[in-house]
């Protein structure tokens, strides 16, 4: 009989995995398309995976049948501070439940942006309430002050960051007209620094791309050796092509799950703008409208109320066939850490415009072969590029079955899961943690 601390397995045993999640639901963006997906394949390779996540809370989905590991959800419950149909409310006296509580309302009543803070709080307090629950802990861009030292109560960590939000903060600052607003964007991203701070300490940094990578090094400080690139991609079991759904004729197609400079939705409408007048055209964005702002501004000033039309919250079937209704699919951003919404339009079979920005061409290809590239911010070349491939059927059906294949060989969540599994037992062959399981009597025979 053997005996051994538990961060010292066999590589092949199935692992424990704590997944945080400071904001989880799918339809706020790509972090919460980054847990739905990784988390079930971790769990089809085998591994016990237990999500944490905040408001809005994560969609897990089913692992399905076979040899496969457990796929389960805790609620690490804020304030909610932001919820629909009362953002920005009061909570009763009765609401505030510890430390976190207190720092979350004022915070938000200052104008900061508190929840990577406080849920990290609240993860500690959970895990510090769980050891020996977990091998390992992934933290899904919290970067957040509760969660240093985790190693001294026994977890290793590996955290995610999809890029670096203090690129989010620079597009929205340049955006902001005024003082006023340029000090409200500033007091709003004041949780950068800490992200900043909590990134240097890290000694594993998982990234989506190399764009990614570069970033993160520039504008968080992380050492280059400690930044990993584990790319994601589509659910190609999902998003594929079915010729049996319709192509809309100059239907054209995009994702915007918030209405910020960095998405630059603005060009691609004023680039509609321009394809119509020389074509019928109209544009689905997938996301919810806003009846004020640039865009909502942009629709009435060109005269596009008819022509734009906004889909949010449909089910995962309703959005493929979307996509693959349309002649073209578009990514307009100025920026992307990966850009999930390119990778599968790509696996559809449906023809993609994209921009340059950030890690956009490592996902969506050369120009010409499996997309046509734009820069970022040219509505005109957005309405050129636009209107070769609502043209030309023949370049349409190219790009298009180019492009499923670039995904299927090197995007896909089966491929981001396994290399993810790498990273942990490399963290936890550290030794990281090994002394408190150890002290703690954790043992296995």
């Amino acid at each position: 009989m053997t005996s051994a601390v538990r961060g010292l397995a066999p590589a092949d045993r199935p692992l424990r995995i704590a997944l945080l999640s400071y904001k989880g639901n799918p339809f706020c963006g790509g972090q919460g398309v980054y847990v739905r997906h990784l988390s079930r394949e971790l769990a089809r390779l085998g591994h016990d995976v237990e999500v944490l996540g905040g408001q809005p809370y994560p969609v897990l989905d089913e692992v399905g049948d076979g040899h496969v590991g457990r796929l389960s959800f805790t609620e690490i419950a804020s304030l909610d501070l932001y919820r629909q149909p009362d953002p920005f409310r009061n909570p009763r006296l009765g609401e505030y439940r510890s430390v976190a509580d207190v720092v979350e309302y004022a915070t938000m009543r200052t104008g900061g942006f508190p929840e990577p803070l406080t849920f990290s709080m609240r993860a500690r307090r959970h895990l510090a309430r769980h050891r020996g629950r977990y091998d390992v802990v992934h933290d899904n861009q919290t970067l957040g002050y509760g969660l240093l030292g985790l190693e001294r109560i026994g977890f290793p960590l590996v955290t995610t960051v999809h890029h670096p939000v203090t690129v989010d903060r620079e597009l929205d600052l340049a955006a902001a007209e005024g003082l006023v607003k340029q000090l409200s964007v500033r007091r709003w991203y004041g949780f950068t620094r800490m992200q900043r701070r909590v990134a240097q300490r890290l000694e594993s940094v998982l990234t989506v791309s190399q764009s990614s990578a570069r970033e993160i090094s520039e504008h968080l400080g992380v050492r280059p050796e400690r930044v990993h690139v584990v790319p994601i991609g589509a659910d190609v079991r999902l998003w594929s092509p079915d010729a049996s759904v319709p192509v809309v004729p100059g239907r054209i197609v995009t994702t915007s799950s918030a209405d910020v400079p960095l998405k630059g939705l603005i060009h691609l409408v004023e680039a509609l703008a321009k394809v119509r007048t020389e074509r019928e055209a109209h544009l689905v964005v997938v996301g919810r409208r806003r009846e004020d702002g640039p865009v909502a501004d942009a629709i009435r000033r060109l005269g596009l109320e008819g022509a734009v039309e906004f889909r949010g919250g449909i089910d995962d079937r309703d959005f493929v066939d979307l996509v693959r209704s349309a002649e073209v699919a578009c990514v307009p951003s100025l920026y992307e850490g990966f850009s999930l919404p390119a990778a599968e339009a790509m696996a559809t079979g449906t023809p993609l415009v994209a921009t340059t920005g950030g890690a956009i061409p490592e996902v969506a290809g050369a120009d010409g072969e499996t997309c046509l590239a734009v820069p970022p911010g040219d509505a005109g070349a957005l309405a050129v590029a636009l209107g070769r491939l609502l043209d030309d059927p023949d370049l349409r059906a190219r790009i298009g079955a180019a492009g499923r294949e670039r995904v299927l060989a090197r995007f896909t969540w089966e491929r981001a899961a396994e290399l993810t599994a790498e990273r942990y037992r490399e963290a936890i062959a550290t030794g990281a943690g090994q002394r408190a399981r150890a002290g703690d009597g954790w043992r296995y025979v």
